[in-house]
């Protein structure tokens, strides 16, 4: 194989933002952000809005996950009554 043409395979922290859980797997992906785990190592930090914790399918919970105010935005232009 040649050398340096594959990315690194390295542990990487996923963070929900909606519900602070996080998990630790193997990753690619490349990111600026640092975190320092249970086991006192610093890893890198990849911020997700919606994960295994918070999606309806599997909670089983209707939940409204709005981190940029897009539902409101829906609203105020399409008009429409928002219920809590």
């Amino acid at each position: 194989m040649k050398k340096d043409i594959h990315p690194d395979y390295r542990f990487v922290v996923f963070k929900d933002l909606s519900t602070e859980f996080s998990f630790m797997t193997k990753s690619t992906i490349k990111t600026a952000d640092t975190i320092t785990w249970e086991d006192g190592k610093e890893y890198p930090l990849v911020k997700v809005e919606i994960s295994s914790d918070s999606h309806p399918f599997y909670t089983g919970k209707t939940k409204l996950v709005d981190t940029a105010g897009r539902v409101d935005k829906f609203y105020s232009r399409y008009g429409g009554k928002k219920d809590n």
